[in-house]
């Protein structure tokens, strides 16, 4: 597994807020690089995921730097806000 680092200075997440609802996150500052798979295995350890989706440019298919997380519950989702701020 490809080592992923959370901090709201890091280059791969800048920061991370609740959005729609208290399971659904919004994940900004992903690196260009980031794909579904290493964002679904930085947040599964945090409970149960949904779904995971990385926005892409739909000429380049590249990472626009966003995406989302959905837990199955808002337990997991204030977990992963917890433990993912390593600021």
């Amino acid at each position: 597994m490809k080592h992923v680092c959370f901090s709201w200075t890091s280059p791969f997440c800048r920061w991370m807020i609740a959005r729609q609802s208290c399971s659904k996150l919004f994940v900004g500052g992903l690196s260009y690089d980031t794909n579904e798979t290493v964002l679904k295995e930085a947040f599964e350890q945090h409970g149960e995921l949904i779904e995971v989706k990385v926005i892409c440019d739909h000429k380049s298919g590249k990472s626009k730097g966003y995406g989302f997380v959905q837990f199955s519950s808002e337990t997991a989702a204030g977990k992963a806000l917890k433990d993912m701020d390593v600021s």
